[in-house]
């Protein structure tokens, strides 16, 4: 399949704008085919195409919707090896990680078919009239899930499937009944075309309106902008930085009519190692989280970037098996040339900080943009005293915190913002002796871990993906699994309407046959 470069708005194909191109990160070189950035006026036509279409799309069973992102999975895989080997050149990332990405991706949107055509998701709520109730009669009120409007989402680096173009956010809009209008990553532009074709063959032969899926390019932050500034754009996702995901929340915030922003913008994932379990397995933890930090180059937002424990006998050995697996850790190519420098930097300001040295460094051959494995240490009380020490750096690489007492790591704990996970490597009896530990926990992050590691998210049912600012803008929702649905839908009433005028969610006789709750009872 020929990539043409150009923008997809509603079915067409348009481009004249500005010309960029993909760069490959494993040798530096650029790569042949260019793009063109979106203007002002196609990012304006591909969000009022997304209007129109929502008008039609919005009012589509489950079960059409449902046979959409079906297709849409078909799709992808029909693409076959092209789609595996562009991705190779335009992220560095190897053939086995993004065969698998591809398949999650795929299982993703065939998870949220079934949940469309299950179709208890929308939460009705009946409550049904009584006209003989004293003082006053009981009116008939219902309530249901509906979807937003048109949704802006933005691809993210790190997975060029799995959270970009028909990745979760696109997935979980589109199963709401929203319309999308996607800025691709320019990390991997032809990826996203080849996704996006993909997509808009889906469409055609899902019988939907054109304008339900968009996708535009751009390398500056103008595009993104003015999908953000939209005054017809409902909702925004996002996967990326904290200062891409910042200046996009302020941004929405801005508007005259303001909007929610879903943005995932990082997060480094304290891990806990407690005293009795750290006796028993040193040496294997070692060795498992010095692979969890290296995976993927350390390039996961779920990368366990602090490790903190207490001084000991059992903690000086720990360390030492870990920092040779560290030392022993060759670097590895990453995304882009960004993401490396930005990766430099962090390690960089933390040799900076007072307090911190550097335990260990991986091997650094080898061509491209490659990210060496660091292992840096700290006190408690240097952590304690400085907030900078929390923050993410993108890359393979932790930060070990030791603490003299037990209460430091409790203090440590209390002063941690908000994560996506936190990580207890314990035995029972550890659990036992630190309950407080779990209960302060429990406020600073979206996915509590016990004796596994952060890398790696479960697409399921009761997975969250997600935590309290400024690990995410919204720390009620997460982006990934079927739950993501709810962040593109808002709970709508109808009262006193007759059956004839009611969603087929709402009628007395449930043609759908889904869980409702009816007058406080939940039935089918």
């Amino acid at each position: 399949m020929e990539l043409t470069g150009k923008n997809f708005i509603a079915g067409q194909r348009t481009g004249s704008g500005k010309a960029f191109q993909a760069e490959n990160p494993a040798t530096g070189k650029m790569l042949e085919q260019s793009f063109y950035e979106a203007s002002q006026k196609e990012v304006d036509e591909a969000v009022h195409q997304a209007e129109d279409a929502f008008n039609d799309y919005n009012k589509k069973s489950g079960k059409q919707r449902a046979d959409l992102l079906e297709a849409i999975a078909d799709e992808i895989i029909a693409l076959g090896d092209v789609l595996i080997q562009r991705c190779m050149e335009e992220t560095g990332l190897p053939e086995a990680r993004l065969t698998g990405e591809r398949g999650r991706t795929v299982n993703q949107l065939k998870l949220f078919a079934q949940v469309l055509r299950e179709g208890s998701w929308v939460n009705a709520r009946i409550d049904l009239a009584d006209p003989d109730r004293k003082p006053l009669p009981k009116p008939d009120v219902r309530s249901m899930y509906r979807p937003l409007g048109p949704v802006g989402i933005f691809g993210a680096s790190n997975f060029p499937f799995a959270f970009s173009v028909a990745g979760g956010d696109t997935a979980s809009a589109l199963a709401a009944g929203c319309t999308v209008v996607v800025k691709a990553h320019p990390a991997h532009p032809g990826t996203c075309e080849l996704i996006a074709n993909a997509i808009q063959r889906a469409v055609e032969k899902s019988n939907m309106p054109a304008g339900t899926f968009s996708m535009v390019q751009g390398q500056s932050t103008d595009v993104g902008l003015a999908i953000v500034r939209h005054p017809l754009i409902k909702a925004i996702g996002f996967t990326g930085s904290f200062r891409g995901g910042k200046a996009i929340f302020d941004e929405a915030n801005k508007r005259t009519v303001p909007i929610p922003v879903y943005a995932e913008m990082g997060s480094t994932n304290p891990v806990f190692i407690l005293p009795g379990v750290l006796k028993e397995k040193r040496e294997a933890i070692a060795k498992d989280l010095a692979a969890s930090v290296t995976q993927g180059v350390g390039q996961f937002c779920t990368n366990p970037g602090l490790i903190l424990l207490q001084q000991s006998e059992d903690g000086k050995a720990f360390k030492d098996t870990l920092s040779g697996s560290m030392a022993g850790s060759a670097a590895g190519v990453m995304l882009s040339a960004g993401i490396r420098s930005n990766y430099e930097r962090g390690i960089e300001k933390l040799k900076g900080a007072t307090g911190v040295t550097v335990v260990a460094r991986g091997k650094s051959e080898g061509e491209g943009y490659r990210g060496v494995p660091s292992l840096l240490e700290a006190t408690a009380d240097s952590f304690l005293k400085d907030h900078t020490l929390e923050e993410e750096v993108f890359g393979p690489s932790t930060l070990m915190i030791t603490a003299s007492t037990r209460e430091e790591i409790i203090r440590a704990a209390e002063k941690l913002t908000g994560h996506l996970t936190a990580t207890i490597l314990g035995t029972e009896k550890d659990l036992e002796d630190y309950k407080d530990l779990i209960a302060i926990l429990e406020q600073k992050v979206g996915r509590l871990i016990f004796n596994g590691y952060p890398t790696g998210v479960e697409v399921c049912h009761s997975v969250v993906h997600g935590g309290p600012y400024p690990a995410t803008t919204d720390s009620r929702t997460t982006s990934v699994g079927p739950a993501a649905i709810f962040r593109f839908a808002r709970p709508v009433c109808y009262q006193n309407f007759p059956q004839t005028m009611l969603p087929d969610e709402l009628k007395n006789n449930n043609p759908l046959g889904i869980w409702r709750m009816v007058n406080g009872e939940m039935k089918r």
